[in-house]
């Protein structure tokens, strides 16, 4: 029962589900692969053109792929889930996680400080897993992970902020973090009002603006007049 409260009755569907195949109800369209997921529905993937009939007012995250794996948005996940652990990176401009364990490299890093505490990859950063598959298992086997967002968990640095609260602490300038436990890595995002501040050094320092031009064209002369001569 409590291992219930701090996974999302959607996830193990998500990680079991196979994605990226041609939708029989859209086969001949161009967007017919099926890389979204619905999390209120949670029955299977689906495409584009199912997203707009079947689930429009649905939370839907998109999965992508990388080297044939399964990958999902950070920017996407983290509203819904709780990813503190999990190894990221950075694949074409976007920063994604992997779904489900890999199959280790043949060449494998030796002597990597950082590994997947379940299955064993080296890792780049101080992460306990390499994947949320690899995190749900960790769970299940320690029960010192959670999936869920909590005000309980002591651990946690804050509260995601979402919609309109977030815009706002984007205007405030408040930089957005995961929740951290000792230990883990903390991602920092650089605050706007830093920006903002320096900004308006620039627009208090701006150079003197030079003097005024003044016209150099001297003012002609009459003409001179002869004292008349004596007798």
């Amino acid at each position: 029962m409590e291992e219930e409260m701090l996974v999302p009755s959607w996830l193990e569907s998500l990680l079991s589900t196979a994605f990226f195949s041609i939708c029989p109800a859209h086969r001949d369209a161009p967007r017919s692969e099926c890389n979204m997921y619905c999390l209120d529905c949670h029955n299977g993937a689906f495409c584009f053109y199912c997203r707009s009939s079947r689930h429009k007012d649905h939370q839907v995250i998109q999965i992508r792929r990388s080297s044939y794996h399964d990958v999902v948005r950070v920017n996407e996940i983290q509203k819904v889930l709780d990813i503190t652990g999990v190894q990221t990176y950075v694949i074409n401009s976007a920063r994604v996680l992997f779904l489900n364990e890999r199959p280790q490299p043949k060449t494998s890093v030796k002597g990597s400080s950082h590994i997947c505490e379940i299955c064993g990859r080296s890792l780049l950063d101080p992460f306990r897993f390499c994947s949320l598959g690899c995190k749900l298992v960790g769970l299940k086997k320690n029960g010192d992970a959670s999936f869920i967002f909590s005000a309980k968990n002591g651990d946690a640095s804050f509260i995601f902020k979402t919609g309109e609260e977030n815009e706002e602490g984007r205007r405030e300038g408040i930089a957005i973090r995961l929740p951290s436990k000792e230990g883990d890595h903390q991602e920092q995002f650089r605050s706007e009002a830093t920006m903002q501040h320096l900004q308006q050094e620039q627009d208090m320092y701006q150079s003197t603006p030079p003097p005024p031009q003044y016209s150099r064209s001297r003012r002609r002369k009459g003409i001179p007049h002869r004292a008349p001569l004596g007798p």
